[in-house]
């Protein structure tokens, strides 16, 4: 990378995987990197099929060029040139917006294991990561539940978390894609409290000096004494206590329905949930915007980061988008969230995500 920085600037390399090309991913990326405010922060390449992103360009920002590479050392940065690294997939043309297939499943994945590849191999400073569709991408043969479980297994990380960030929530999630009665067997307190110290060490290195984290508890109030569960006391709050111990401002076991309001309030600078739907539901409250008339999202920001992995993982945090792919109305602004988070993260030398 050496030498490759001596001929662009100080600003960090993304590489962007373009998603399920069925969905509004290549879209939103291409978008993102029509604009001036991300060429002012960040180099950025897209790793997907060039055709479909050579298409994409062209409907979107006409005024752009589609430069493809087959290595780093090939990237020329210019206000009106879009990088691609071509992953070569057969069939993309035969890819419809909004339907599920292998071909867009394969892509999509395929995309990730470049984005993974480069980035170990120290070629780019993080990914961001478009939008899958696990069911595609499971019936093209890659048995995997998610984004944050592909690069887990790819990067050999076993102690890894889904943090979600927008404005003043932060969510951290002790289970993420397991059913409800799994996650419950899973609440444990040494994975309380791991992820209470991952959350506290990611918010330090953002720049918040003392961290105050707020702990869901998992039963309904938090399960009363014992009255409407026992793992909230058993569990939850020894983690929460060992934590304390060790200078974290930790709080709870707090009931969800009071935590989220008080953290988007400013009460708490990040949360513990157990749960996939009990982070996700309020922080997309925060964040997803209806449009009644339109009968779409009028506004979706909202950034997925992974913690864990030996280099810095963000991601849009919203779907394919099946419904409205191709239609040339998708928001980029998560897009551009995501990589300004990667932006600002990859600054920390110290920092592993």
């Amino acid at each position: 990378m050496n030498g490759i920085r001596k001929k662009w600037d100080k600003k960090p390399l993304i590489g962007i995987t373009m998603g399920d090309p069925a969905g509004i991913g290549p879209e939103i990326a291409v978008k993102a990197l029509c604009r001036k405010d991300v060429a002012r922060i960040s180099n950025s390449i897209i790793i997907g099929d060039e055709k479909i992103i050579a298409l994409e360009i062209k409907k979107y920002c006409p005024d752009h060029f589609t430069h493809i590479i087959t290595s780093i050392d090939d990237c020329r940065f210019s206000e009106d040139v879009i990088n691609v690294i071509n992953v070569g997939i057969e069939g993309a043309r035969t890819i419809t917006y909004g339907e599920i297939s292998t071909i867009a499943g394969d892509a999509a994945f395929r995309s990730v294991r470049k984005a993974i590849e480069l980035a170990l191999d120290g070629l780019i400073d993080a990914v961001v990561t478009g939008p899958i569709h696990k069911k595609a991408i499971n019936d093209a043969g890659h048995h995997f539940s998610g984004h944050t479980e592909i690069f887990a297994h790819y990067t050999k990380t076993e102690n890894y978390a889904m943090l979600l960030a927008c404005d003043n929530l932060k969510v951290i999630h002790v289970t993420t894609h397991v059913s409800l009665s799994e996650a419950c067997k899973l609440i444990t307190r040494q994975k309380v409290l791991d992820k209470i110290r991952m959350l506290n060490d990611v918010l330090i290195k953002i720049g918040i000096k003392q961290p105050k984290i707020g702990v869901a508890g998992l039963n309904p109030h938090s399960g009363d004494e014992g009255l409407f569960g026992t793992e909230d006391e058993k569990e939850i709050l020894p983690a929460i206590q060992q934590a304390i111990s060790e200078g974290i401002k930790a709080e709870g076991p707090v009931p969800s329905d009071t935590l989220f309001p008080k953290a988007l309030g400013g009460y708490f600078d990040g949360c513990v949930a157990m749960y996939h739907d009990q982070g996700h539901i309020p922080f997309k409250l925060a964040g997803f915007e209806w449009d009644k008339r339109k009968k779409t999202m009028k506004s979706v920001t909202g950034v997925n980061i992974t913690l864990g992995l030996p280099f810095i993982r963000t991601s849009v945090d919203h779907g394919t988008a099946f419904d409205i792919a191709g239609k040339g109305i998708a928001s980029e602004n998560a897009m551009v969230e995501a990589i300004q988070y990667a932006v600002k993260l990859s600054k920390n030398n110290d920092l592993e995500l």
